[in-house]
């Protein structure tokens, strides 16, 4: 497959649901291109279609209108064989980890490579018995194996009632990565999970990303999620893709609503400032260990009053918004926005800002 080319492709994709009330229609018209070896965000809040969007791109839920194209597969025109082994290229982890109970750590990781090597085969003398058991070898040499890349090989017997939700997600990972898929497809993968865990599995994944080129997409209503490990970042809503860029630029300036909303911290109404004189400075990347409103002050001699703030560090550079309230004073003003101008802050003057 081309380098440049997506490893997944959506075009003009439909999702209608049909029940007893009718029609309902859970996406509309969501066109996406990620790219192999990226880390791609998609977020909305609670019915937006973003898992319902998951599941069509491995066809789990075939979609109504559209097309899906997987590393080159256009899985909607594959024969089921063929769509087997298409998804199999695709691991996916899932909010409620969705182990088997009665398995240990390591036969639920061996569960997956079962299916494949012995589906369809029949035992009928003792050779075929032999190459059996040297499969199951096989089999649990390399469950052991991704047990370890993701942290858990003294946990090998254990049951998942014996585990934490942080290590039963690890399971959960060592499965998906069991058919060696080169797209990990992660639905709200962490939402289960306390913030210290979270921040753990994240940097998994985004390890994997990296040692191992995988291709993920993650699937939250969580900003932090995305602005820790994404690369790209799709703002679904309402059915819809409303937004796609590059987490730095969405976080700096987001442009439709519903993106303000969810970097905004949700908030569901224009936060309007009545005082004079206030200004909106972005941050788009600058070092966020430069103190630049304490610059400011000491630079220009004046207080500065901080309205609001809502920036982040994301691999170390500050990326967001300030509101700020100079002193109603022509000449400290002027001087204040000279020197962020000469800084190369971007910087407007606002009466409300979302």
């Amino acid at each position: 497959m081309d380098k440049a080319a997506p490893i997944i492709k959506i075009k003009n994709l439909d999702k209608v649901f049909t029940g007893s009330n009718g029609q309902v229609q859970a996406l509309e018209d969501v066109n996406i291109e990620v790219f192999p070896g990226e880390i791609f965000g998609i977020i909305g809040l609670s019915g937006a279609g973003k898992s319902t969007l998951v599941r069509c791109m491995n066809y789990l839920e075939r979609p109504t209108v559209g097309t899906v194209i997987v590393d080159g597969d256009d899985l909607g025109t594959l024969p089921p064989k063929e769509l087997n082994a298409a998804r199999r290229n695709m691991g996916m982890i899932f909010q409620q980890f969705n182990l088997l109970m009665q398995r240990t750590t390591l036969g639920n990781v061996c569960f997956p490579l079962e299916l494949t090597r012995f589906s369809g085969k029949k035992l009928r003398h003792k050779i075929t018995e032999l190459i059996r058991r040297t499969e199951k070898k096989k089999i649990q040499a390399r469950a052991k194996e991704l047990l370890k890349i993701v942290g858990l090989e003294d946990k090998i017997k254990s049951y998942p009632a014996q585990l934490s939700g942080g290590q039963k997600q690890r399971v959960a990972i060592a499965r998906a990565l069991a058919t060696d898929p080169k797209i990990l497809l992660c639905d709200e993968a962490t939402s289960a999970l306390d913030p210290t865990t979270t921040i753990s599995i994240l940097e998994l994944l985004k390890k994997l990303n990296q040692e191992m080129g995988l291709t993920i997409v993650i699937i939250t209503h969580e900003m932090s999620v995305v602005e820790r490990i994404c690369n790209k970042v799709a703002i679904i809503d309402d059915s819809k893709i409303c937004e796609v860029g590059l987490v730095s630029e969405v976080f700096a300036n987001p442009k439709s609503k519903p993106a303000r909303r969810l970097v905004f911290h949700n908030r569901e109404h224009d936060v309007h400032f009545g005082q004079d004189n206030c200004y909106r400075i972005i941050f788009d990347g600058r070092s966020s260990f430069e103190p630049v409103i304490a610059n400011v002050v000491l630079e220009c001699g004046c207080p500065i009053n901080i309205l609001y703030a809502d920036t982040r560090n994301i691999d170390g550079n500050a990326f967001g918004q300030m509101v700020i309230q100079l002193p109603d004073d022509e000449l400290t003003t002027n001087r204040v926005l000279g020197y962020l101008k000469n800084q190369g802050i971007t910087y407007e003057e606002v009466k409300n800002f979302i």
